[in-house]
């Protein structure tokens, strides 16, 4: 791991490359013990591989995402295991920042942001990381400095990490370069996929719920769901603290790896709606093959559930917890992207591609205003949070 972080991937010597290929031909490729340490190879090997994408440039395989077809603990569990991870990112984020604040030896020396914009980048951090802080019951006392707070973040997350954590953290920061804001990139990008696993979760459990007829349960757990998305806002702040000039040095070498192969976004936006037969043969889904696979299967969204049951406008009107969720859960969607939208925007600008020649803004801004649900609007007239 120093040496990747001192040389970036990109650029790591083939002695190194040569060395974790033989490695890797003598451990099993089989589920067990040696699991992570082989998921950890095809991930640090996937240049050489010619393999790089955007689950393996993120290290998703070594991160507990959430998944709809492995995770079905209580909600208040789930959330729980959401809300350690998503301290467990930020924290370390925070901790790579005041290292490079103290010390000019701190790994991925590129490009370093000035005292001023860590500071603003440290108190958008603590931020991020307030609600889940409140549902552990940890007690931060969010004033002051931000560094000083920040620091105290740090100390607090880490008195029970576990080895197995501290493993995690270590293993999921491979950096394509040494800039600098690169780490705060891939950060808040797996902070996102986390959340995002977690309302596919949620938007699996809706659907089934709305299949039962247990509609005012499926609406408390969308307005949930809302919530959740909603407190992710500060994180559009924290990763607008990235210096643009910094973004397009590492993005150069990140051809292959781009958001549009998302898993966890797209499971969210197919359990709210199929897809039409055009997106679902577009980029957009035959980028995330096992996803459009469950499509082609039959996979029943939170619209094919409210079909089934006839839940028109006159339904949803009477049941006003699910119309509620629904149009809430809309609107942070609407919001979500919007954010996204306007931030490719000041990095990229209006016609550049995305990553490894993607379709780029042109794309987010086609999907920004893309209704969420079809039934949404049924029950208002209009979608809340559209433009």
């Amino acid at each position: 791991m120093d040496a990747y972080q001192h040389h970036g991937k990109q650029c790591v010597p083939e002695t190194w490359t040569t060395l974790l290929q033989a490695a890797r031909e003598r451990v099993p490729q089989v589920s067990g013990p040696h699991r992570q340490l082989s998921t950890f190879l095809n991930i640090a090997l996937d240049k050489a591989d010619d393999r790089y994408d955007y689950r393996s440039y993120l290290a998703l395989p070594l991160l507990p995402i959430p998944d709809p077809e492995r995770d079905t603990e209580r909600a208040d569990r789930l959330l729980a295991r959401r809300d350690r991870l998503h301290l467990l990112l930020l924290s370390d984020l925070i901790a790579f920042e005041i290292h490079a604040l103290d010390t000019t030896k701190a790994p991925l020396p590129q490009l370093r942001p000035d005292p001023l914009l860590v500071r603003k980048r440290l108190r958008h951090a603590t931020r991020s990381a307030a609600p889940a802080l409140r549902r552990l019951s940890f007690d931060l006392h969010a004033v002051g400095d931000p560094v000083t707070l920040a620091r105290r973040l740090i100390a607090m997350t880490s008195i029970d990490r576990s080895s197995d954590e501290r493993l995690t953290m270590r293993t999921t920061m491979l950096p394509v370069s040494t800039v600098h804001d690169e780490y705060l990139f891939i950060r808040v990008l797996q902070t996102f996929e986390l959340t995002f696993g977690l309302l596919a979760v949620d938007l699996t459990a809706v659907t089934t719920a709305v299949a039962e007829a247990r509609l005012p349960a499926a609406g408390t757990r969308l307005t949930l769901a809302a919530t959740l998305l909603r407190e992710t806002a500060p994180l559009w702040s924290l990763l607008a603290t990235m210096q643009p000039r910094a973004f397009h040095t590492f993005r150069t070498h990140t051809d292959g790896a781009s958001a549009i192969q998302s898993r966890a976004y797209k499971l969210v936006e197919s359990l709210c709606r199929a897809p039409s037969h055009q997106r679902l043969d577009s980029a957009a889904y035959l980028s995330v093959p096992d996803v459009r696979a469950r499509l082609i299967d039959g996979q029943l969204s939170v619209d094919n559930a409210l079909d089934i049951i006839r839940a028109d406008h006159h339904v949803l009107a009477e049941m006003p917890v699910l119309a509620d969720g629904l149009r809430h859960f809309a609107a942070a969607v609407h919001q979500w992207r919007r954010t996204h939208y306007s931030l490719a925007i000041r990095m990229l600008g209006t016609d550049q591609p995305g990553t490894g020649d993607t379709p780029g803004t042109p794309y987010l801004l086609h999907g920004r205003d893309q209704p969420v649900f079809s039934h949404s609007s049924k029950a208002s007239g209009r979608e809340e949070g559209t433009m």
